[in-house]
């Protein structure tokens, strides 16, 4: 299991928020997504033999934001 942060941006309401984090959720091999509005972060709990970061930027970005691994 790994751990991963994201910046998203492009989210403006609580309607965004979700539509990020269910995005994210659907994603293949991720176990948690938790997407905080104000802080622009996601943080992604996923199976790393089964995504990449590459995937999970991927389906924010499907989702119509942007994505960036943070740091």
């Amino acid at each position: 299991m790994a751990t991963l942060k994201l910046r998203v941006t492009g989210m403006t309401c609580g309607h965004c928020r979700m539509k990020v984090e269910q995005a994210l959720k659907e994603a293949s091999g991720v176990y948690s997504a938790i997407v905080d509005l104000h802080a622009g972060e996601a943080e992604v709990d996923f199976n790393d033999d089964s995504a990449t970061a590459q995937q999970l930027i991927a389906a924010v970005e499907k989702a119509g934001y942007g994505a960036r691994v943070a740091g």
